[in-house]
């Protein structure tokens, strides 16, 4: 029976789920992006945003315990050197899924996952908005003849002689 159980157990048993789960992530530290169905992108949404949460106090019982979970060096160094940096001011949601379509051979749903602090062109994006305003009439504010008449062409330069 499966009481009180929300996880999604991706049709595998647990040391299988765990191990894609772990692979999956160590792939997401050292790529920032991958792609993948949309049901393990929310699966390793719930098993690598508490690992990132871990990097951002850099102890010896933190590295331990991410290292238990991903059994791999490389990553762990890039989680808690690069990684812990630009997610120190962040309070969680540290991912993001961006749905991309249906699989063509199976009409799965694809997504991408990624970090949410390297996508640079999101971050571009973040420009200062102008402040919302709201059109009280249809009318403009500016009297209908002044607006043209500031913009009166320039004088043509003389012709060729």
């Amino acid at each position: 029976m499966r009481h009180n159980k929300k996880f999604n157990h991706l049709s595998r048993k647990k040391a299988h789920r765990d191990a894609l789960l772990a692979n999956m992530t160590i792939a997401l530290i050292m790529r920032k992006r991958i792609f993948t169905t949309l049901a393990k992108a929310k699966a390793l949404r719930v098993y690598a945003e508490p690992l990132i949460n871990r990097a951002k106090e850099d102890t010896m019982l933190n590295r331990r315990t991410v290292f238990s979970y991903l059994q791999n060096k490389e990553a762990v160094n890039e989680l808690f050197r690069e990684i812990a940096q630009k997610i120190a001011n962040r309070n969680g949601g540290y991912t993001r899924i961006l749905k991309t379509g249906n699989r063509l051979g199976d009409n799965a749903k694809m997504c991408f996952i990624e970090l949410v602090d390297y996508n640079e062109n999101m971050l571009n994006d973040k420009a200062p908005k102008k402040a919302k305003t709201t059109r009280r009439s249809r009318r403009s504010s500016k009297p209908a003849a002044e607006a043209p008449a500031a913009e009166a062409p320039a004088t043509e330069a003389p012709a060729a002689e």
